[in-house]
């Protein structure tokens, strides 16, 4: 126990000294994370670690992930990307695979092995694309659309990927038996966490905000995540799976935006973790001893995987899409570790091969984020070709529109006016009696938290004509403030507050168009004062 302490914290001494020096040359954090857990695995290499048990921590992080992505994702904006995840996404596995199978056959592995192999090199890196894509605000550009429809085709490709490790170790079930069993337990996956959540999460989080913590919220998120990812792992199913069907689930409910924002920081923290481990199982032996065989290699897999996906989508896109495309799927990805460790397991690949390929997968990691960081300009140099672009698939639709913080008896009559002078306006409120009235009276009302910089965003906050801001608690008025000025300090932000300490606090924030209610009132009193008749005595 003391040496898990100690680990620990020397490995978040280390990430978080590492990061801070390499934030200062703009160098994303997942390299930091990778580097942290190099130099832990070897500083305690002595020491009887146990990298299984991080690696299992460090899952959950591509678990809430997934869960993220899913709330991203309803039935009805699955239906619109069926193009992207169903079309592209089989076209890039089938013939990246099938290349990468042929190759490795050609280079005298067995033919089971060779398509182990192939497939897993097929795969592309959710944690670390969707990472970037998502610090970039480019989920919803061209290019990050048709790159998140093509990873989730991937996350499902892992099943069947994981299913053929099964068929050509196993020695008492049939290949038909196996196919029939995984398709039951699909059906009964599906049956459960989409048909059985859909029934039952509305209500069972109206439930829980009759207590009205955000305590007691956060936990029956979290129960909900990591439930529907055992029932998916019960069936043989991946962990992310499941959470990506719970996320689907709950986007089709109002606690969408909140259950999204409270989650990132979750989700941040545990995927740190993920990438330490990865950093851990970089063995700096085999980059000595086969070198030269994990460069051509690394080389290879990711010119080939750019140029066939490239070659690929220019059948339908534009040449800049694609390009960018290709760039932000040519490396190998985390399921590919998970995959090469089965494989070991299986006695399908030698201790020296599985070593080399986790090396290279774990180095075509670290590049990445370099490349989607410069895709711009990348792209820029090799195709100056505009890009076509595609409507945001989220509520970041909305333009030249006001943004109502509150929904209580200021924020109520703010929309009434704006209703009334025909505005385009959304309203956000944290709680859920306060939605509820406004979905009665056919608001456009989202139950989220505004003080959340991912909220804010995802309302397309750097769009909007003004920010209202029509709530009385200081606290929250502050945090608002502080979330707003974070993500652009030219918002048009209106704000109320009671006094004039009030309004030197919320000044700081650059705020410029605040109401100070005692103010307002001492010159409508005056006012009246002044019309009122005198009377002859």
């Amino acid at each position: 126990m003391e040496n898990i302490l100690l680990i620990s914290i020397i490995t978040i001494l280390i990430a978080t000294i590492i990061n801070v020096i390499l934030k200062k040359f703009d160098i994303p954090t997942i390299i930091g994370y990778i580097f942290s857990g190099l130099i832990v695995n070897y500083i305690f290499s002595y020491m009887n670690i146990d990298k299984e048990a991080l690696s299992h921590i460090g899952e959950f992080g591509i678990v809430f992930l997934m869960f993220t992505i899913g709330l991203e994702f309803s039935i009805n904006h699955l239906k619109s990307m069926k193009k992207e995840v169903f079309v592209y996404g089989l076209l890039q596995v089938l013939l990246i695979g099938s290349t990468f199978t042929f190759l490795a056959y050609f280079l005298h592995f067995d033919i089971k092995t060779a398509i182990i192999v192939g497939f897993a090199l097929s795969l592309s890196s959710t944690a670390i694309v969707l990472k970037m894509l998502q610090e970039k605000n480019d989920t919803h550009s061209s290019y990050g659309r048709v790159t998140l429809g093509i990873l989730l085709f991937q996350d499902l490709a892992v099943i069947p990927i994981l299913l053929m490790i099964s068929i050509f170790t196993s020695k008492d079930a049939s290949v038909s038996e196996l196919l029939i069993q995984t398709l039951i337990s699909a059906i009964v996956v599906f049956f459960i966490l989409f048909i059985g959540g859909k029934i039952l999460l509305n209500r069972f989080f109206d439930w829980i905000m009759t207590t009205n913590s955000e305590e007691i919220f956060l936990v029956s998120v979290l129960l909900v995540v990591m439930s529907s990812s055992l029932v998916a792992y019960s069936f043989g199913f991946s962990y992310s799976l499941g959470a990506f069907l719970a996320g689907m689930t709950i986007a089709e409910t109002r606690y969408k935006y909140r259950i999204e924002a409270d989650l990132i920081p979750f989700r941040d923290i545990l995927l740190g973790v993920f990438f330490v481990t990865i950093g851990m199982q970089i063995d700096l032996n085999i980059i000595l001893t086969h070198g030269h065989i994990i460069v051509t290699l690394l080389v290879a897999v990711m010119f080939l995987k750019a140029l066939i996906l490239y070659l690929t989508l220019r059948i339908w896109l534009q040449k800049r899409t694609s390009l960018k495309t290709a760039l932000a799927l040519f490396q190998v990805g985390e399921f590919s570790l998970a995959i090469f460790a089965l494989a070991h397991h299986s006695n399908l690949l030698s201790d020296m091969y599985n070593q080399i390929f986790i090396v290279t997968v774990v180095l075509s990691m670290i590049i990445t984020p370099f490349v989607l960081k410069n895709i711009k300009n990348i792209a820029d140099y090799l195709s100056p070709e505009p890009e076509a672009i595609y409507e945001n698939i989220t509520t970041s639709g909305y333009k030249n529109h006001i943004i109502i913080c509150g929904y209580g008896p200021l924020g109520q009559k703010v929309a009434a006016h704006f209703k009334y002078l025909g505005l385009n306006y959304i309203i956000l409120e944290h709680d859920i009696n306060l939605v509820k009235l406004g979905e009665e009276n056919s608001e456009p009302i989202i139950l989220a938290n505004a003080t959340q910089i991912q909220t804010l965003e995802s309302v397309n906050i750097e769009q909007s004509f003004a920010v209202i801001i029509a709530i009385d608690n200081v606290v929250k008025l502050r945090l608002i403030c502080e979330a707003i000025e974070n993500i652009n300090k030219d918002i048009n932000v209106v704000v109320k507050v009671q006094n004039n300490s009030h309004e030197e606090i919320i000044k700081e924030y650059g705020v410029n168009h605040i109401v100070n209610t005692s103010k307002e009132i001492a010159k409508i009193l005056t006012r009246e004062v002044l019309n009122c008749d005198i009377k002859n005595i």
